[in-house]
């Protein structure tokens, strides 16, 4: 029977991995929501992980806050004299009422009590403060590249996804955020890689923990071996474009 783990675990297992190996938000994205925020002193980084997304939001305001459950990922986080960091779960916080211009998710959303969380939200928002979530899940490279990689490594993997990522590979359209809708525009998400940092990437998606726990690291050597025959010289950096959802929203009273 295959072990279950509360998904905290299994991404506090690999903080150090996830840490290295996530990539980044793009700037647009950052400069979008600064724009739609009437102030700048304090935004939330909930669920923050290692600090991917509060490490840039400290150039955009004064102060951020970042919070995590799991107390391993707040560790290995990325320090930075502008963030005060926390283990405290995003849907019951010690935070102040009315404290913050933005309160944002980053590849996290999905994971949430949702009835406890907005009322938390709105509790810790200033009025007309921003909610904002974004997340990426599958990627392009190249036809040959992805065909290998869907057929050598996501297939054997997809039976150990968790069920609530269906969420984000649906953008979170059927998350019902209490808050009023702002427009955002078209983001592109992409990196450039080399195809050990590909892996690296992989190697930190949860599923992939839990195929190993099953089935062994063979799967994953395999794939590695016929995606690096397509790829060329192994530090040759290709575009790997992400498919990249953001959702924001106006605390308005």
């Amino acid at each position: 029977m295959r072990k279950i783990l509360h998904h905290h675990k299994l991404f506090s297992d690999k903080s150090e991995i996830y840490l290295n190996a996530r990539p980044r938000y793009p700037k647009e994205l950052y400069d979008i929501l600064a724009k739609l925020c009437k102030n700048h002193q304090c935004a939330w980084d909930a669920a923050s992980g290692s600090g991917q997304a509060a490490i840039d939001l400290t150039k955009y305001f004064a102060e951020v806050k970042a919070t995590d459950i799991s107390e391993q990922q707040i560790t290995n986080a990325l320090i930075h004299p502008k963030i005060e960091y926390s283990v405290q779960p995003s849907e019951a916080t010690t935070f102040e009422d009315n404290f913050f211009d933005l309160v944002c998710v980053a590849q996290a959303l999905h994971w949430f009590d949702y009835e406890k969380f907005w009322p938390e939200v709105r509790r810790v928002l200033k009025p007309n403060g921003i909610f904002a979530a974004w997340g990426y899940s599958w990627f392009k490279i190249q036809s040959d590249i992805d065909n290998i990689i869907e057929h050598k490594f996501i297939k054997i993997i997809r039976p150990y996804w968790a069920k609530q990522n269906q969420l984000l590979w649906d953008h979170y359209i059927n998350i019902p955020v209490p808050f009023k809708i702002q427009e955002i525009p078209d983001i592109e998400m992409a990196m450039s890689w080399d195809v050990n940092e590909l892996f690296a990437y992989l190697h930190s998606w949860s599923a992939t923990k839990r195929c190993m726990d099953v089935l062994g690291t063979s799967f994953f050597v395999e794939a590695y071996e016929k995606v690096g025959r397509a790829w060329g010289k192994p530090d040759q950096k290709r575009k790997i474009v992400m498919d990249f959802c953001v959702i924001a929203r106006r605390n308005e009273i």
